[in-house]
Order: structure tokens, then sequence, then C-alpha cells
């Protein structure tokens, strides 16, 4: 069930030639907790269709590069920009670092990933935080310690128990409902700083 809502950030996206409105909750998670910086090694996770990738290409500048990693086929918009890398890949299927063309861990880790929603609460919540314990299994492979994360995460009781459990990993751990976010959508993004494996 997609369906695209024509609202402010959907314009302000075309406007401002971003691939999708959801820029705007990376924009406002990055002001606020000051998660991606310039020459960082990035990995997106489920990057389709790309517009955290424009804003941290941007952000990073030349020094640093951006790995965006997806079952769905490379979005060939993204590649007109020097600092992307792109791979058609399942990200749970990566055994090291090579297969995405870097030798290092990332600085960060971005996940804006959901699963297929049925509409049933129940199910997609529990699809949701499927996801969501796979990316935290990713972390002592891809993240360097000190390294930051945001992923996505759907709304339930079960979530809420997870990310407690996991908050030691991390020196900051934060919870945060972007404003762009869509009033009838059950997502929020937690944010760590500084993973301390």
């Amino acid at each position: 069930m997609t369906f695209k809502v024509k609202d402010h950030y959907f314009h302000k996206a075309k406007k401002e030639n971003f691939l999708a409105r959801s820029v705007y909750k990376l924009e406002e998670i990055d002001e606020r907790f000051k998660i991606i910086n310039k020459g960082d090694q990035i990995i997106d996770l489920g990057y389709h269709p790309g517009s955290w990738i424009q804003y941290t290409s941007e952000k990073i500048g030349k020094e640093g590069k951006v790995v965006g990693a997806d079952i769905k086929e490379i979005n060939n918009k993204l590649l007109n920009l020097s600092n992307v890398r792109l791979f058609q890949k399942d990200v749970f299927t990566i055994e090291n670092m090579a297969e995405l063309g870097v030798s290092d861990q990332f600085n960060v880790v971005l996940s804006d990933m959901a699963p297929n929603t049925t509409g049933v609460q129940s199910v997609d919540q529990i699809r949701s935080l499927n996801l969501v314990e796979m990316v935290f299994s990713l972390f002592p492979r891809f993240l360097k310690p000190g390294g930051n994360m945001v992923i996505k995460v759907f709304e339930s009781n079960d979530a809420q128990v997870f990310l407690k459990a996991q908050k030691n990993l991390f020196s900051e751990f934060h919870y945060l409902r972007p404003k762009s976010v869509r009033t009838v959508s059950k997502e929020f993004f937690v944010i760590g700083k500084s993973f301390r494996p």
C-alpha cells in the first residue's frame, strides 16, 4: 500500500529537486542531533528512491562517501553524484565491507526501511520490528566505534521493549517523530550517537 500525499512537504521536495518528501525527516534529525559530518563515510540501507542520499551526499562533501544499498533497481537519477556508490543488494546478505567497495566501517548507518505494509497494524508492527532488529545486528560489522545511526521504527510496545534493551550500545539514544511524518503514520525514528560495541 503506497500512496503519495501531496502536502506541503511533497511540493517543497519537488521545488527543491529532492526525490522524496522523506528528505525533510533526515534534515530535521540531523539539524537536531548532528548525525552527519563532513568527510563521513555513510551507508543508507534501503535508500530508494534516494532523497536521503541526495542530502548526505551534499552534507559530507567531496572527501566523504555514501553507499546506498537496496533490493530495488539502482536509481539512475543519483548516478551523477560523484561521492555516491549504489548497489542492488539485500544488505542482510552482505558478509564484508569489500562487497560494498569500501575497506573501513561506516561513520553513520541510516535506515529509512519499512516493510511492505498490509494495513493490519499488528502485522506491520512485527515486520517493522524484524527489520529494526536486523539492522541492529549489522552494527558490529558495519558501524565504527563512535559512529552514529538513524533507524525508522513503527510504534509498538515490543519495539519500545527492544529499543530499551539496546540503549547501552550508544552513549546517546534519542527518539524523534519529525514534523514531516504524515499524521496517519505510526513511524518514529531512533537516533544513536557514539556507538560503543
